[in-house]
């Protein structure tokens, strides 16, 4: 699994470069606060989301949770990884180290 670092996504998305960024915590949660242009796909529900609601499986693809501490977003890419997704990228500091770089999230 590739992951991704806080500075590269900001970078990413600076350069307007295409990824979708998927949120992996319970839908409450995300509805609290995700990061900018998230979607929200449950860790558990991903192998019966992703067909529908990720149906290009080369497309970039960055999946985050919490913290370093959070093993949803690792389960997520790994299960991604499993249905055929080709360049899934883990974003392991995830809204925890977003928000301590003075980030903002989406509500």
């Amino acid at each position: 699994m590739t992951t991704i670092d806080t500075a590269t996504l900001r970078d990413w998305q600076r350069r307007h470069r295409e990824f979708t960024l998927v949120d992996t915590l319970p839908a409450e949660t995300f509805t609290k606060g995700h990061l900018p242009g998230a979607i929200n796909i449950v860790s558990d529900d991903i192998l019966d989301e992703a067909p529908r609601r990720l149906p290009d499986r080369q497309a970039t693809i960055v999946v985050y949770c919490t913290s370093e501490d959070c093993k949803r977003a690792g389960r997520a890419a790994e299960r991604l990884a499993r249905l055929g997704y080709t360049a899934v990228y883990h974003y392991v500091g995830g809204k925890k180290a977003w928000l301590a770089e003075g980030l903002t999230l989406e509500h």
